[in-house]
């Protein structure tokens, strides 16, 4: 037979574990609760650094050129008459989008509104 000890705790905690415990019995709740606090997994939480995050949007700049880039050449494979002011509106769009690729300057930016 195990040996059973007796452990006082505050009200407000065992409030705290019966709100949280779903099926399982306090004493199989705390004892799942010590074993996760334990494992080694959750102490070696990985975080992206800050040169990982810039390059990530570095690398959805250069995607969203592309896209409209391709947007664009297809457009105009098709023939389609497009409006000159339209046109120009992308075209320059287009640049401040390579402005913002240009190796690390300023580190702006890129936004577009689509209508």
């Amino acid at each position: 037979m195990t040996e059973k000890r007796m452990l006082i705790v505050p009200v407000a905690l065992v409030k705290k574990i019966d709100d949280n415990r779903g099926e399982m019995s306090q004493t199989e709740f705390i004892d799942f609760l010590i074993d996760s606090q334990l494992k080694e997994e959750t102490k070696t939480q990985q975080y992206a650094t800050m040169e990982e995050v810039r390059s990530f949007e570095q690398d959805i700049k250069r995607l969203l050129k592309n896209f409209l880039d391709f947007f664009i050449s297809y457009g105009l494979e098709l023939g389609k008459q497009s409006p000159k002011t339209e046109f120009e509106e992308l075209t320059s769009k287009l640049q401040e989008l390579e402005k913002d690729l240009a190796p690390e300057g300023k580190g702006g930016k890129a936004t577009i509104k689509w209508k």
